[in-house]
């Protein structure tokens, strides 16, 4: 029993604890640069103000983690950022096919608490910083559920709240609203009318249950469904983030009125509801429940901090390169109507590049407060390009970078931005890349990797000749292209299989991109024309050309209703089959038709099919394709580029191997493989469910063998890209061996990277 007399006050209780790195905000980015920071040795506090991990991918608000993949929608191949969210969103597919949002909530957990170096505080809020001279020194925070109040010290800060909670305390210099058109010359700057902020949007999911359900709305409900310009196109059968749309607040303060905004959204989405199950409209709705509306908004913009580089929209559509990139993204520029649900414009504007564009590591750190970085959505970007990294997976990447250069600033006794030279930057981007992150068009060589002093050889690799016919005979409904690596020189001749229903004419052309490192087939080389007869026959192609630089090449069929293509169930890294269509869930509609005069592209979209769908177009390749080598595996790119990057076995090859040997014993302490898991798959973990619980080209089950064939280690169950193996003692050997399993009948095995270390 507690017994205490009565007093003027009491203080709450306080605690006090100390980290190398404090990172506030545990929604993806905060989440995963904790993760990283606290992976490479640093003391890692994570305050989240909330009860689980997440932010907009959590249970309470349902957002769907999207990036450059862009739901397949865009021509950004093999574009699924890598690294820590890599291994998140693979363990969610394995866990996780479903997409369950409250299953998601435990795996971030379980991320975190297997971090020994990350003290947790959710439903912990900071409201106030300390500083001595320019950089921060504590801030406090209070958790609603203790009753706590806690005084955090750090060498260094993290602010990925979303607002910049700490950053504004902290003084750094920010924007909020949109620049004018004239400041960065950005030519899709919105204007005032448009609106310069995104609002909030608040989900609601519904369930059959087999029975009518008769639904009586609150009082507070929208009662006027005719407010809401867009309410004749309304679907009974949309649920959670396919109602991105239900947005409203960008004409309002979207820090300090969220709850006005909250409030404003739970009366539209109950008068929604109200209208679905009310109006007689929806027959379709009879048996639906409202099971499930989200307590807190989703929160896409407020402040956005200054770095000592801010990027704009030029960098995403022209696809700059900087000497500092450490990150990179590929979701279109999508912007908002400021009104959100009652503005009679389309719900968003979204335009795309031709492909992925580089982040710099200047954008992620304040340019006036010595210690702090910036993560999540509140880097260092104008208004117009914001619409592009503002999206979960992009700021994933980019925070895993912010937890690397932590590191690198701790060790070193560096401010963030002295990190940010040449010769420091070289060390960050090669222990990211180390770590899976992609970086387009950097390659770093890691000076301790032993791989440079070995031999490789392998029990076969893959020369393409076929892709046998033994898949479906499909109608040409679309224009579709066989994707196709080719090295420097001449095309070979192709062979195809036809149907024709009835005479007819086929167009068949040869594209390349116009950026080698691009996947938007903008440049056609060739065109021919073919006149078919009625029946099945092959076709045998001579385009006569020759490629100046090894690059993908596409062979697009152009749509003809009167065709079938044969095509394979052949399946391996590198190679894929896309197709001229629409996908209007990111503006896809075929082709991008700009208006005139914003700063951005016309092109076409050709992109590929999920599985189970996707076959690749039955083809004979005069001569093959020769360019799956196992010396692919030295060459520090863990992903298809321009090439496949992959050593690939040959198709009847069924217990593929890869010996490494040296001239001398080496004594090895670390081997790390680099496997495909088809970085293609954008992997959502909420609402769109997967046919699998593990990509279908990932090897599941291997073991490394020594130059006395005694097994060193071996793995069943692999679903992860990386694979990361350490020793105990030594292993001192000449060679090593490494046996796979063969993935599928249909499947060759692939591997993009080995990495020995001492």
């Amino acid at each position: 029993m507690i017994l205490e007399y009565s007093t003027n006050k009491r203080d709450l209780k306080q605690l006090s604890f100390t980290a190398d790195l404090v990172v506030i905000g545990g929604g993806i980015a905060g989440t995963c640069c904790a993760i990283t920071a606290a992976r490479e040795g640093l003391k890692v506090i994570l305050v989240h103000d909330r009860p689980v991990l997440g932010g907009n991918a959590s249970s309470e608000v349902r957002l769907w983690i999207l990036g450059a993949t862009s739901h397949m929608g865009n021509n950004n191949r093999w574009a699924r950022e890598g690294g820590l969210i890599d291994e998140i969103l693979l363990d969610n597919l394995y866990k996780n096919p479903e997409s369950n949002s409250l299953i998601f909530d435990t795996i971030l957990l379980d991320k975190v608490l297997a971090e020994s170096n990350i003290k947790l505080l959710l439903n912990t809020a900071v409201f106030e910083v300390s500083k001595k001279e320019n950089s921060i020194s504590s801030v406090k925070a209070f958790c609603s559920q203790n009753s706590t109040l806690y005084n955090i010290e750090g060498a260094y800060f993290c602010d990925a709240s979303g607002d910049g909670i700490v950053a504004f305390q902290a003084g750094a210099a920010f924007r909020m609203g949109a620049e004018a058109k004239e400041e960065f010359q950005e030519k899709f700057a919105p204007t005032a009318e448009y609106g310069e902020l995104l609002g909030h949007s608040i989900y609601f999911y519904s369930k059959d249950i087999g029975k009518p359900v008769k639904y009586i709305a609150p009082d507070f409900a929208l009662k006027d469904i005719t407010k809401i310009p867009r309410f004749k196109s309304f679907n009974a059968k949309d649920f959670g983030p396919w109602l991105w749309w239900i947005e409203y607040g960008g004409r309002l303060d979207t820090i300090h009125d969220s709850e006005e905004i909250k409030w404003e959204l739970w009366k539209i989405v109950y008068g929604v509801w109200d209208y679905i199950k009310n109006s007689g409209e929806f027959p379709e709705a009879e048996n639906l429940t409202l099971e499930w509306v989200g307590h807190i908004p989703g929160k896409r913009e407020s402040r956005r901090f200054e770095g000592d580089y801010m990027l704009i929209q030029q960098d995403i559509i022209e696809q700059r390169e900087h000497y500092d990139a450490v990150s990179f993204g590929g979701w279109s520029i999508d912007l908002h109507p400021a009104d959100g649900i009652f503005s009679e414009k389309p719900g968003c504007n979204q335009w795309h590049s031709k492909g992925i564009y580089q982040i710099p590591y200047r954008s992620l750190y304040s340019k006036n407060v010595d210690n702090l970085f910036l993560a999540g959505r509140i880097i260092s970007a104008s208004h117009v390009a914001f619409g592009s990294t503002r999206v979960m997976a992009t700021c994933a990447n980019s925070a895993q970078a912010v937890g690397m250069a932590a590191k690198f600033c701790f060790e070193k006794g560096l401010k963030p931005s002295e990190l940010s030279n040449k010769e420091q930057i070289k060390q960050l981007q090669e222990r990211l890349i180390y770590n899976g992150q992609y970086i387009p068009n950097v390659v770093v060589k890691d000076r301790e990797n032993l791989m440079d002093q070995a031999k490789l050889t392998a029990s076969s690799q893959l020369n393409l000749s076929e892709i046998p016919p033994n898949g479906p005979l499909l109608d040409l409904i679309h224009s579709a292209a066989q994707m196709l690596p080719l090295g420097e020189g001449k095309i070979p001749k192709l062979t195809f299989w036809t149907f024709a229903k009835a005479p007819t004419k086929l167009t068949i052309e040869l594209r390349i991109s116009s950026k080698t490192h691009n996947y938007t087939p903008d440049l056609t080389l060739k065109r021919k024309e073919i006149e078919l007869t009625e029946g099945y026959q092959h076709l045998i192609l001579d385009f006569e050309e020759e490629l100046k630089s090894a690059a993908y090449i596409f062979i697009c069929f152009l749509k003809n209703e009167n065709v079938q293509l044969q095509y394979s169930d052949f399946r391996t890294t590198g190679i894929l089959t896309v197709f001229n269509k629409t996908n209007p869930a990111v503006s896809n509609y075929g082709k991008q038709s700009p208006p005139e005069d914003i700063g951005v592209e016309e092109f076409e979209f050709w992109t590929p099919q999920r599985r189970p769908n996707g076959h690749n177009i039955a083809m004979k390749i005069d001569g093959g394709i020769n360019l799956f080598k196992v010396e692919n595996l030295l060459n520090g790119i863990q992903r298809p580029t321009f090439q496949p990057n992959a050593w690939v076995s040959s198709a009847d090859d069924r217990l593929p191997s890869i010996t490494i040997s040296w001239d001398e014993k080496k004594a090895i302490n670390e081997i790390d493989l680099y496997f495909d898991t088809d970085f293609d798959h954008p992997l959502e973990q909420v609402l769109l469910t997967h046919p699998e619980r593990k990509i279908p080209f990932c090897i599941g089950k291997y073991k490394i063998v020594d130059d006395n064939n005694k097994i060193i280690f071996e793995k069943e169950g692999n679903n992860q890209t990386i694979n990361r193996i350490k020793f105990d003692q030594n292993v001192k050997s000449k060679s090593l061996t490494l046996i796979l399993e063969h993935p599928d009948d249909n499947i060759t095995a692939a591997l993009f990277e080995i990495r020995c270390y001492s």
